[in-house]
């Protein structure tokens, strides 16, 4: 069609890319959310730590139960973005 492959690269492979870049994004992100609190969970700081050792080890539910709303939060903000750019960047 006498397009460079730059231009096709440009105006076709990456509008139509464009969602499942967006999705694996949103997984990773996802991801790493709950890897930081399973790192937390065994020292490495963050919202795990604080859940466990304010939390579980001093028998305050209190806190356990914040940390985890904090988390389900977390996620779910993350994840409802991730869905709405997706929905809104898809070409079909």
């Amino acid at each position: 069609m006498g397009a460079t492959p730059w231009q096709i690269i440009r105006k076709v492979l990456i509008p139509e890319a464009r969602g499942g870049i967006m999705t694996g994004l949103t997984i990773t992100v996802v991801t790493l959310v709950s890897y930081s609190a399973m790192a937390g969970a065994v020292g490495g700081g963050g919202l795990g730590d604080l859940g466990i050792r304010y939390g579980y080890n001093r028998f305050n539910p209190t806190i356990m139960l914040i940390t985890v709303v904090i988390l389900v939060v977390m996620v779910q903000g993350f994840q409802s973005l991730g869905d709405y750019l997706v929905r809104k960047s898809d070409r079909k």
